[in-house]
C-alpha cells in the first residue's frame, strides 16, 4: 500500500489481519492462504435481518446475524479471503478466529484523493 491519506491516518487507528486465499485443493477441499498481513482500519458490527418469507407469520423464518464491517485503504482484500480484527501471526485464519470476506465495496477518497477507501463485509 502506498501513502495513506490524512483522513485515513486520522480514522484508521485499529489493526486487523488479512489472509489472502490462494486456492482450494481439488481433492481434499483444503484451503490454502498467503501469510498474514497486518493493516490499519476502523470497524463496526451490524445486525443483518433476513427472512425466508415463508409461512403466515411475519416472524416465520426470520434470522439475525452479526457481520463485521471493516473500513480501510488496504486494497488487496478480495471476496473469499479472511480477516480478523486485531493482530495475529497464525498462518491458519480459521484457527485465529478470522471471518470470511463476503463483499468488498470500493469508495472514493473524497478529501485527499490519495488512496481509495474500502468497506470489507464479513
Amino acid at each position: 500500500m502506498g501513502r495513506m491519506s490524512a483522513s485515513a491516518a486520522w480514522s484508521y487507528t485499529a489493526k486487523a489481519t488479512h489472509w489472502a486465499l490462494l486456492g482450494r485443493d481439488d481433492w481434499s477441499g483444503q484451503l490454502s492462504f498467503a501469510q498474514p498481513v497486518l493493516f490499519d482500519c476502523d470497524y463496526k458490527s451490524e445486525a443483518v435481518r433476513s427472512s425466508d418469507a415463508g409461512g403466515t407469520s411475519p416472524d416465520t423464518g426470520v434470522e439475525l446475524a452479526l457481520r463485521q464491517v471493516i473500513y480501510t485503504e488496504h486494497s488487496t482484500i478480495k471476496q473469499g479471503d479472511y480477516v480478523l480484527i486485531g493482530e495475529s501471526t497464525l498462518t491458519d485464519p480459521l484457527a485465529a478466529g478470522a471471518a470470511e470476506v463476503r463483499t468488498v465495496v470500493r469508495d472514493a477518497d473524497t478529501f485527499d484523493r490519495v488512496a481509495d477507501d474500502f468497506r470489507i463485509l464479513t
